[in-house]
């Protein structure tokens, strides 16, 4: 069978990195940052294919850019900058960079092997090269690297290398304290310092996580009729022509449609192209399907989350569950209005119980008294100004199917959105969200999404409409009620997802590792530790419960 052809760029990134070339190679996974898209800036121009290159055997090469060239030998594929004539019959491959040389003017390790690459690419297409170039934008110079033979042997050591780590089954462990990993584009998708901290590989506290892109939100189309388009690389929201709204595509995390919403093929090949999830839900919010482009490639953790759901490990499920009843327990603790110790303290054994127990029935039984003392005690969280809301509840309790009362409508909403980001995370980590380890697999139900939902339940949601009723932003206004079934109207609904926005930005100290946090990042970092640990990276899943 024949292997694939290994880009000289990624080669380039084993030098540099072992684990960023398996993230960027074998799990496809990639993440622009201000370098990055400084490095595409430096190579506008080399990127546009310009020249002649004729056989060796048809005449002399004068000048050329964006040449694409391999060797079968090597097994390597490159995309060469700019190819020149050295005046005396052979060729020189020139590499073009953002940066700058080592201090002492010598080449980076990585960029050197990258360009001997293109030269020996070169050579074995039977073309005369005896020595690369590499040329430094920063400092708009050229540094020479002569092909000699121990310096061939390396290169091809390198490539050897980097063929045997991408056989392995998981990534390479990251470097411990590295400068590279504070400036690099996958930093928050790799997560160094979270990983050699969970692993005891390094004492000091994990660094600020950075975020892959903090000015990317999903967009919310909510009104009945509306209609998704692009132009210019920008989504445009219309109805009969008028133009409600217009975002940036790099300003978009996710496309999220309510209801009656047209989106156009155009949008959607957009949104593949840029991996952002399009999402379409009901009205009142539940989770029809998603879209997303091309899937992840990365096989072998959706190997291991099979072999999770089929062997049923309870050790995930008992740390979700307990970290839900933990966090439930903080929140009224925190939030009640009258004397709830007793509900506290069945709470707190209820989470022991939780970690101990050894079968999905106990937990499933577990985790059902627990959340009928927690929201026994919930209305005693909600200000007295907004009593005539949590009033019906008080008698009914959780339900959900339909909601029967304006509190569990705001509750079952908010766990909608809740599960529809988590989706989309999962998706965008490499997990599938249809295949849960708690939650059983059933047609229609993101098992998964609902798993990673557990612990964000009370953070999040229960939160929002806590919030929302406590500060007046909701009232009976806000509802619809049909034959028994409450619901929000179009204008409610608007003003929850305004608030569950605002918690999603909010940020908070992490109590695992120690820097400040949004809870939107905090869901992604929790998908990437629960991946962590499928594939054996990390040894355990560890929730994430506030103090």
């Amino acid at each position: 069978m024949l292997e694939d052809l290994l880009p000289a760029r990624m080669v380039n990134e084993f030098v540099y990195c072992p684990r960023l070339f398996y993230l960027e190679w074998v799990e496809a996974r990639f993440a622009d940052n201000d370098d990055t898209r400084l490095g595409q800036q430096v190579h506008r121009k080399v990127d546009q294919a310009s020249g002649a290159v004729p056989l060796p055997e048809d005449g002399p090469v004068t000048a050329a850019r964006s040449i694409t060239v391999s060797s079968p030998r090597l097994g390597v594929i490159s995309k060469l900058d700019l190819l020149e004539n050295d005046g005396n019959g052979a060729v020189v491959p020139v590499d073009y960079k953002k940066g700058k040389p080592q201090p002492d003017g010598s080449p980076w390790p990585s960029d050197e092997v990258q360009v001997c690459l293109q030269a020996l690419a070169l050579r074995d297409n039977g073309y005369s090269c005896t020595h690369a170039e590499l040329y430094y934008a920063a400092t708009r110079q050229r540094v020479r690297i002569e092909l000699t033979g121990e310096r061939v042997a390396r290169v091809e050591d390198v490539v050897a290398g980097a063929r045997r780590v991408a056989e392995r089954d998981t990534a390479p462990l990251p470097l411990v304290d590295s400068p590279k990993c504070v400036r690099c584009s996958l930093v928050g998708l790799c997560l160094p310092d979270e990983t050699n901290a969970l692993l005891a590989r390094r004492d000091q506290p994990p660094r600020r996580l950075v975020p892959r892109d903090p000015d990317q939100r999903p967009v919310y189309v909510t009104e009945p009729g509306s209609f998704v388009g692009v132009r210019s690389g920008r989504l445009e929201i219309t109805r009969d022509k008028e133009k409600l709204a217009s975002f940036r595509l790099i300003d978009v995390a996710q496309l999220a449609v309510f209801g009656r919403v047209q989106v156009s093929t155009q949008a959607l090949q957009a949104c593949f192209a840029r991996q952002i999830p399009v999402l379409w839900l009901s009205t009142g919010g539940w989770l029809h399907g998603y879209a997303l482009g091309q899937p992840p490639k990365y096989a072998e953790l959706r190997r291991r989350q099979t072999a999770a759901h089929a062997q049923s490990r309870t050790g995930y499920a008992q740390s979700m569950i307990a970290g839900k009843i933990l966090n439930a327990r903080t929140l009224l603790r925190r939030n009640a209005r009258g004397d709830v110790n007793v509900t506290v303290a069945s709470l707190k054994r209820l989470a022991e119980q939780a970690r101990s127990t050894s079968t999905f029935p106990t937990l499933l039984g577990i985790e059902g008294t627990a959340a009928r003392l927690y929201f026994a005690a919930f209305p005693a969280m909600i200000a007295p100004a907004a009593d005539h809301i949590a009033h019906t509840f008080s008698q009914l309790g959780r339900n959900r199917r339909p909601p029967p009362d304006p509190l569990n409508a705001l509750l079952s909403f908010c766990y909608a959105m809740l599960t529809k980001d988590l989706v989309a995370i999962t998706l965008g980590v490499g997990l599938d969200p249809y295949l849960g380890i708690y939650h059983r697999s059933r047609h229609g139900r993101p098992s998964l999404a609902l798993d990673l939902a557990e612990e964000f339940r009370p953070l999040i949601a229960d939160s929002v409409v806590i919030s929302l009723l406590n500060n007046g932003e909701i009232t009976s206004s806000d509802f619809l009620r049909r034959a028994g079934a409450v619901s929000l109207t179009a204008n409610g609904r608007r003003t929850v997802l305004r608030a569950y926005e605002r918690r999603l930005d909010t940020e908070i100290q992490h109590p695992l590792f120690g820097y400040r946090i949004s809870y939107r990042r905090v869901m992604d970092l929790q998908a990437r530790l629960l991946s962590g640990a499928l594939v054996g990276e990390i040894p355990e899943y560890k929730p994430m419960i506030t103090r």
